[in-house]
């Protein structure tokens, strides 16, 4: 009975996230199972912690499944096995939690050990196999007054905060003591919610006139070499009306053709831009014929510069960008001489690229610096970080979310863009094939949004901004140095009330 209602709580977790953002969830959830680890014997605790993992993220990540069955080209059987296997990887972290904590800590330090506990599994979670940070819980508290937080601790530390809390709350719960839980809640989140008053950063200059093209090419057909042309005549016609802008943004891949063989068109889009006084970045994929090497990537067309008077492009330049953190399966193979050719999952089009630096210049657009993230690389914050400078204006995600299908996928994407422009204190524009492309403000508030699943662009006045937050300076530091105190404080306590 425990180990499904583990299950339970933890596919309850789901509700937390976008679309659904029942913030709340969160918290009680969280509590609930730490009350059911503090009851339960030391053998229980690995298993009750897979369960709640399994729950976790079999719900949470459930639109992986919807890209391995419509696109893996795998039976059912076999998309459902890969993802109870990816599910249950992914699981091995909270078991790996739950039974360091049952096992070495009375629960009475809970609320001291946890936090850190959790954020060294987490921490492992985000960077093992070039790791998957998805759903981490500190996402969750995006809507709720939490999110104040935010920009001093980032959601890493966000996440430990809500480790601390719910440990005490079970412990005080458990005892039968039901008004300290509901002091320090109360407390806790209007800390949260006072820091949410303040103005980290403050607008400066003249608004910024950008747009962006979302083309809506469905994913069957986006590698179809007879639809290049047409792919990219799109993003023309989409364009035309919008040369006024200062910066144009296409999505990831938008243009289809490799990028030495697309260097013609690419020449007249840069010619194009730089006429109509506009920067225009772009996804596309770069092979290397010599050194056979493939890089996702996004370039910069037209105007570096606003003093400019011609563009610049041509192969290779150095206004660009390439991917670091590839997508297993999707963009790289784990153990590759083994796996392809055993399912078309594996030898998917565009699925051998080669990594780039962990560190990259900004790409330049009419004047303007942006830091780029290619898809799932805006959940990676610690990389963001280290890619922002003094000069750098925006941040910038292009992403196809075409793979997620009719999912909640896209819309958690959307959310851990708005924590990014939450923390560093930057505006974030947030490019992508089918939706949900988005302007999202220096405080993470969506300022515009197109539909998923439509043709069509999103133009939007940006305001640049002056200022930095306690995060985008000090980083995951803080809240290392806060949980690692309290888990030397944790144990030392543990080590006494042992004697």
């Amino acid at each position: 009975m425990l180990y499904i209602l583990s299950l339970l709580l933890g596919a309850s977790l789901t509700l937390s996230y976008a679309p659904f953002s029942y913030w709340a969830v969160m918290p009680i959830a969280l509590t609930g199972y730490l009350c059911i680890l503090h009851k339960a014997r030391l053998e229980q605790a690995g298993k009750l912690g897979f369960c709640f993992g399994l729950g976790w993220f079999g719900a949470g990540i459930s639109w992986v499944h919807v890209s391995i069955a419509d696109f893996g080209g795998l039976p059912l059987a076999g998309s459902i096995g890969l993802m109870v296997l990816l599910c249950s990887y992914l699981s091995l972290y909270p078991m790996l939690f739950s039974k360091l904590a049952k096992r070495y800590f009375s629960p009475q330090v809970w609320a001291l050990a946890l936090p850190f506990l959790w954020l060294l599994c987490e921490w492992a979670r985000g960077i093992f196999l070039t790791g998957f940070p998805w759903l981490s819980i500190g996402y969750s508290q995006m809507q709720s007054p939490l999110s104040g937080w935010l920009p001093v601790i980032g959601e890493f530390g966000v996440s430990a905060l809500l480790m601390a809390l719910c440990a005490a709350c079970a412990v005080w719960l458990l005892s039968k003591r039901y008004l300290p839980p509901i002091i320090l809640s109360v407390l806790v989140y209007l800390s949260g919610w006072t820091l949410n008053q303040h103005n980290w950063v403050s607008p400066t200059g003249e608004p910024v006139h950008i747009a962006m093209v979302q083309g809506n090419i469905p994913q069957d057909i986006r590698w179809a070499p007879e639809q290049d042309w047409p792919t990219m005549k799109k993003y023309l016609e989409l364009t035309e009306a919008h040369w006024d802008n200062q910066v144009i943004i296409w999505p990831e891949a938008a243009i289809p053709q490799l990028e030495p063989i697309a260097a013609d068109y690419l020449m007249q889009l840069d010619q194009e831009a730089a006429e109509k006084k506009t920067g225009l970045l772009t996804g596309i994929v770069n092979y290397n014929f010599e050194t056979r090497q493939a890089y996702n990537s996004i370039i910069g067309v037209g105007l570096k510069e606003s003093t400019d008077s011609k563009g610049h492009y041509h192969y290779p330049q150095s206004n660009r960008f390439d991917k670091h953190h590839l997508l297993p399966i999707g963009e790289f193979i784990p153990m590759e001489d083994w796996l392809r050719g055993l399912a078309p999952i594996f030898d998917l089009p565009m699925s051998s690229f080669t990594r780039g630096d962990y560190q990259q210049v900004n790409l330049l657009a009419n004047g303007f610096h942006f830091a780029p993230a290619l898809c799932f690389e805006i959940a990676f914050p610690r990389q963001i970080r280290q890619n922002l400078y003094e000069d750098t204006d925006f941040i910038i995600t292009v992403s196809n979310d075409a793979w997620f299908g009719h999912s909640h996928g896209p819309a958690q994407h959307l959310e851990i863009a708005q924590v990014r422009a939450k923390e560093f204190g930057l505006p974030v524009m947030r490019s992508t094939n089918n939706g949900i492309t988005a302007f999202i403000n220096a405080d993470g508030e969506i300022k515009s949004r197109l539909p998923q699943f439509e043709t069509g662009v999103l133009s939007d006045e940006i305001q640049r901004v002056s200022g930095t937050t306690p995060y985008r300076y000090i980083g995951d530091l803080g809240p290392w140095v806060l949980t690692v105190l309290a888990f030397i404080i944790a144990i030392r306590l543990n080590r006494t009330k042992s004697h």
